[in-house]
């Protein structure tokens, strides 16, 4: 018998190690055999409608796939951000069609509920296939069985199939704009400050905003800055505005934040040096260097081989007001100026104020709202004297006296070219709703 004889504690354990090593070896090469595509049909051509929906059900309402994206950091993949019930789905494979030859390939997924689901059925998702070795395919459709017909299955382009020279240095990820959005005055302050840090791109998966907003988003798309990703969750799942899971018949938590944020990573993978994850009430305010770019190029100096920086969130109430910078011809335009709120609320004993990141987004592979799952390189906390993240929003400490509060006026360090900015845009937005 196999380790006979053998008494100690020590022994045993070494047995039974190089036993599990002996059975482990043979099951993971099986798993891995089973996950390999295979040839199931030749000679034919890719069927299927090709999906021009930002969210689109599979059969059976259990599976919903955003995009694939190719993926060859470890192995050469298609990896679908999808979002998937976290009981219900048990196995789905992808169909790749190799044209000009004609061969139909099949390979199994691995199916990766992110861990970070907060209670909720339904939750982010990476939906994982091993590409064929001999083809690059362009499209992939997704299908409960490994055999049948696909010509009724919508097809998905696969992204970031081509490597491509960083067209920005900065993307800011906005998800998810919903509840008939309407800040309009601070969304414009914080665009034009994320302009004046270095920002190049924001990407903004919108539900719904209010008419006026809708105006807006028109003006930094037509400018170039904004990109919109259409983002119907609530025409597939219920939806919760909030983040936990709360036995309310919900099936998805904060309009599919999570889901939203990791799509935004992977398709602005080739394009962005750094990939900024906040809410439009935030902004990384950098004390110790004048924008974004000088505070990454020290940040990554001091801290080699880092990929996610975590920014100190720090809530300044926006019912505690400075007399200065009331602008009058602004008090019109729904939404909060910040310029008159500099008063943050003091850390709160024994809790943990929440962070956001900025991240290099080729060495993300998932990431939840205030941290990365899983990532190649280190994550740092960024001290609060190097930045901060102004959050301009309803009190946390409601009680709290004005007196107890801090002042703080790094924003102002910015007020000339934001306002003339703010005015700038304003002035157009008016120009275009008169015409």
């Amino acid at each position: 018998m196999l380790c006979a004889g053998k008494k100690s504690y020590f022994a045993a354990a070494v047995c039974i190690i190089a036993v599990t090593s002996m059975l482990a070896v043979p099951y993971l090469r099986l798993q891995r055999l089973s996950h390999q595509p295979k040839v199931i049909q030749e000679g034919r051509r890719c069927g299927g409608k090709i999906a021009n929906s930002t969210i689109t059900a599979l059969k059976g309402n259990k599976t919903f796939i955003i995009s694939p994206y190719f993926d060859d950091r470890e192995s050469k993949v298609t990896r679908l951000i999808g979002i998937v019930h976290h009981e219900d789905v048990k196995q789905l494979y992808c169909w790749f069609c190799c044209q000009p030859n004609g061969k139909i390939y099949v390979s199994k997924a691995k199916i990766d509920v992110h861990s970070d689901r907060f209670g909720f059925p339904y939750g982010a998702a990476d939906i994982v296939c091993l590409e064929p070795e001999n083809c690059d395919p362009t499209h992939v459709s997704i299908h409960q069985f490994p055999h049948g017909n696909t010509d009724q299955l919508p097809r998905f382009e696969i992204k970031n199939r081509k490597a491509e020279t960083f067209s920005v240095d900065f993307t800011v990820c906005i998800s998810t704009m919903f509840g008939n959005y309407n800040n309009v005055l601070q969304f414009i302050q914080s665009m034009e400050m994320y302009k004046i840090l270095g920002v190049q791109k924001v990407v903004i998966y919108k539900n719904n905003c209010s008419h006026l907003m809708e105006k807006v988003l028109k003006f930094y798309i037509e400018e170039g800055t904004v990109e919109i990703i259409p983002w119907p969750i609530n025409s597939h799942l219920r939806v919760s505005s909030k983040w936990h899971f709360t036995q309310d018949g919900t099936h998805i938590g904060y309009y599919g934040q999570i889901t939203a944020l990791n799509d935004c990573i992977y398709r602005n993978m080739e394009r962005s040096k750094f990939v900024v994850l906040n809410d439009a009430d935030e902004i990384i305010l950098p004390l110790k260097h004048p924008n974004w770019k000088a505070m990454m190029n020290s940040l990554q100096k001091q801290n080699p081989g880092t990929s996610v920086f975590l920014f100190e969130n720090h809530i300044f109430p926006k019912t505690v007001s400075s007399h200065m910078f009331n602008i009058s011809s602004w008090n019109i335009v729904p939404g909060v100026n910040i310029l008159q709120h500099v008063y943050r609320e003091p850390d709160r004993k024994d809790v943990i104020n929440p962070r956001k990141m900025i991240v290099d987004p080729r060495k993300v592979i998932q990431t939840s709202v205030h941290s990365v799952l899983r990532a190649y390189g280190k994550s740092v906390n960024v001290p609060m004297d190097v930045a901060l993240i102004y959050h301009c929003r309803e009190a946390l400490q409601r009680d709290l006296p004005r007196e107890s509060l801090i002042r703080d006026t790094t924003l102002w360090r910015y007020n000339s070219s934001l306002i003339k900015n703010v005015y700038k845009v304003l002035s157009q937005i008016m120009l275009q709703a008169q015409n």
